[in-house]
């Protein structure tokens, strides 16, 4: 409010100072007198002021005009003008509509049109940093891989966009199965951006599946630094690759090396199984029970499982069976109610020819969680309380068709493994295989699978005495675990 008020005050001060200058110039006597050839001005002092004025006014014209035709000399002389970057500004913003069409084509699955408005793109801009990649990306969506090379390896010239041309020729070589040159290419990408995921899982993954076990530490320590990678799962996986090279050394009959490369896995990774075994397995070699009754104890109160209950029992090799599982109730004490402690305590008083107190450590596993295993168990134990060969063999026969219990399982792709690896034999996954059960799904089985039971026998009544053939020969009973009271099989056991 102030400050209007004080302009309208000033408007009328400048306005008043004017008028009265014009008052005193029309009262001043004399003024200018102009002669040009025969031609005479007299100018009175306020015309004077205004021919003033308006010669100053002229001047500025003029300038401006031959400025303009300075301008225009320059242009068509191919200099920068006003007029020139206008037009430039012209050709950009045409430019870069060109590439926002040609993003929105490639994000669409468009690829002869994302290249259509890349090349257009490019004419306009002429920033081939900035419509190489679109190029390249729309080129592999299109299936011309040539192009996508040829495009890629331009990006190669510029230290700005030398890792995307890396990255791109990595992944087509990846594409077409050539792990020996994408590995080649994925180290010189991780040279040039050692924190860029992306790029780090490829290496490590190309590195395992290659074997280069310390090449794949380092690439896991430097995702460890760059903060990739949180702390816990450095540790698992670092244990794998230490396992890993220890396998390899082992088989180089390099045993020392193989031993400490064993244990430092597993005091990577307690809870990693075959680490414990390997680990265990060296102790028991160096003569030293004690160490790997440890190793193996805190493995399996982590998760039991069969293979840590095999390397237990080498510990002591020749024992008795009752001193076995005397000395195995550090192991069945831990976790008494999971069904791998239960099968074990099972077998070892099978083993014990003790059939009564298997089939109450067994209790309703065979019927609440039937597995090949526990169903096995369970014709071992009807045939050494010598149940008859019918209810023995409706047993096994359900042991057929039974799930077989936890496997290694892959989590990226589900494929199921015999034994435990650091890298999926299907999908080539690093560090995915897990000890669960695997999935269900439908399995094709012969018609005549369904008709079994009621041809050989079930495990609750014996079957029809006029479908039954009598056996001739009646084995004996099994009274010995496989593998050290890991697995027991009776008759026929079906493979685990």
């Amino acid at each position: 409010m102030l400050w209007s008020l004080f302009k309208i005050v000033l408007f009328v001060v400048i306005v008043a100072g004017l008028t009265l200058g014009a008052g005193y110039l029309m009262e001043t006597g004399g003024g200018i007198r102009l002669s040009v050839g025969n031609i005479e001005f007299n100018l009175g002092p306020l015309q004077a002021v205004i021919a003033m004025i308006l010669l100053v006014l002229a001047v500025w014209v003029f300038l401006k005009l031959f400025s303009l035709l300075m301008a225009t000399i320059r242009f068509l002389n191919g200099d920068e003008t006003a007029i020139s970057r206008w037009f430039d500004r012209n050709r950009e913003r045409k430019g870069y509509q060109a590439l926002a069409d040609g993003l929105t084509a490639l994000a669409s699955g468009e690829g002869r049109e994302a290249m259509a408005k890349a090349a257009r793109a490019e004419r306009f801009l002429q920033k081939p940093e900035l419509t190489n990649l679109l190029t390249a990306q729309a080129a592999e969506m299109a299936g011309d891989r040539k192009k996508a090379e040829a495009v890629y390896k331009q990006l190669l010239t510029h230290d700005s966009t030398r890792f995307v041309g890396v990255r791109g020729i990595m992944k087509q070589r990846l594409n077409e199965g050539d792990t020996e040159t994408a590995m080649k290419l994925a180290e010189k990408a991780f040279a040039l951006k050692p924190k860029h995921v992306e790029t780090q899982d490829i290496l490590l993954r190309l590195q395992a599946g290659k074997s280069d076990w310390k090449g794949a530490r380092r690439t896991l320590g430097a995702k460890l630094s760059s903060g990739s990678l949180p702390r816990d799962v450095w540790r698992r996986r670092d244990a794998v690759l230490a396992l890993s090279e220890a396998r390899d050394l082992r088989d180089e009959h390099e045993a020392g090396e193989a031993r400490v490369e064993a244990i430092e896995a597993n005091r990577l990774s307690p809870g990693l199984i075959p680490a414990a075994v390997m680990a265990a397995e060296s102790h028991i070699r160096q003569q030293k029970p004690r160490y790997a009754t440890k190793v193996l104890k805190k493995a399996w109160e982590t998760e039991p499982h069969p293979d840590l209950a095999a390397a237990f029992a080498a510990i002591e090799p020749d024992e008795t069976p009752e001193a076995r599982i005397a000395r195995f109730a550090a192991l069945t004490r831990l976790h008494p109610e999971d069904p791998q402690t239960r099968m074990l305590l099972a077998e070892l008083h099978i083993a014990a020819e003790d059939f009564p107190a298997a089939r109450k450590a067994m209790g309703e596993l065979a019927q609440d969680d039937p597995t090949a295993r526990s169903l096995t168990i369970m014709a071992a134990i009807e045939r050494g309380e010598g149940a008859d060969d019918t209810v023995v063999r409706g047993w096994l026969t359900r042991a057929l068709t039974a799930s077989r219990g936890p496997q290694w399982v892959c989590d990226n792709c589900q494929n199921i493994h015999t034994a435990w690896a650091p890298v999926c034999s299907n999908c080539d996954a690093f560090d995915t295989l897990a000890w669960r059960v695997p999935a269900r799904g439908e399995v094709a089985m012969p018609g005549s699978t369904e008709m079994l039971p009621m041809i050989v026998g079930t495990p609750e009544a014996p079957p029809p005495p006029a479908i039954v053939e009598t056996p001739q020969e009646t084995p004996e009973p099994v009274a010995e675990p496989a593998h050290d009271g890991e697995v027991l099989e009776a008759e026929e056991t079906p493979g685990k």
